[in-house]
């Protein structure tokens, strides 16, 4: 579980989270949707600590996170996976290598062991055989699958993804949301995914957070949203074809 507790955060002058408080469950797959500009990826990074945040606190399961010394930071980054947008692999590196990074960066394993784990996880992100093939020989969605490999490589308690469905077609992408959602189930992860994805929303949304304007304007499940009376949440999710069809029905 993570919490933002009264988070405000500004650049210069311009306020772009204000006051915000928002709990992200375990086990759960924890949506943070908004219009461009709204302050979802800022929340995002203040809540990984890419931001420092100007008042409030971010809590991991009890401890908090903005109060840790430097080291203490560096322990609990090493329970958070990251998903970046895009993918985010080395070009130089091939797919084993890629996944392994984080191993041999944190951990003591030996070069067995390490290939072990990475064999693991590709297997769980249903890619097999793939160890050599460098990025440029992949697919968007494999670029995708190896980038949650490498994620999910240190095991983490925590797992935060930066619009992961980004370029891809729709039908690859619900592949990726469902192997999210897996993944949070199966390992008891508490996931954070920033997007502006209706599909995602409606598929595997459990807990949604929905930014305005910099202040957390609405809270609910992918069930509630259908049926929210927050009219900038409606305008929102309404301007998909997606959602306008639901609404016609």
């Amino acid at each position: 579980m993570i919490e933002a507790r009264e988070i405000s955060k500004s650049f210069a002058d311009k306020k772009v989270l204000d006051n915000v408080s928002v709990l992200f469950k375990q086990g759960q797959t924890n949506l943070i949707i908004g219009q461009s500009g709204s302050g979802k990826t800022v929340l995002m990074k203040c809540l990984v600590g890419l931001y420092d945040a100007d008042e409030g606190q971010v809590i991991y399961d009890g401890r908090s996170f903005t109060n840790m010394s430097n080291k203490q930071q560096m322990e609990i980054r090493q329970e958070v996976g990251m998903l970046f947008q895009g993918g985010a692999l080395f070009d130089s590196k091939n797919v084993e290598e890629n996944v392994m990074f984080p191993l041999s960066m944190f951990t003591q394993m030996t070069l067995e062991e390490k290939r072990e784990r990475v064999n693991f996880c590709l297997k769980r992100v249903n890619l097999e055989n793939v160890n050599k093939l460098l990025p440029s020989e992949l697919s968007g969605g494999m670029v995708k699958r190896v980038a949650i490999a490498r994620a999910i490589s240190m095991n983490p308690k925590y797992l935060f993804c930066d619009e992961p469905n980004s370029g891809l077609d729709p039908r690859t992408a619900g592949v990726i949301d469902n192997l999210i959602k897996e993944i949070t189930i199966e390992y008891n992860i508490t996931t954070i995914i920033n997007t502006h994805d209706m599909n995602s929303v409606l598929e595997i949304g459990d807990s949604i957070a929905y930014i305005f304007n910099g202040k957390l304007s609405w809270t609910g499940s992918n069930i509630d949203i259908l049926h929210t009376e927050n009219a900038e949440l409606n305008d929102f999710i309404f301007s998909s074809e997606l959602t306008r069809r639901l609404k016609i029905r």
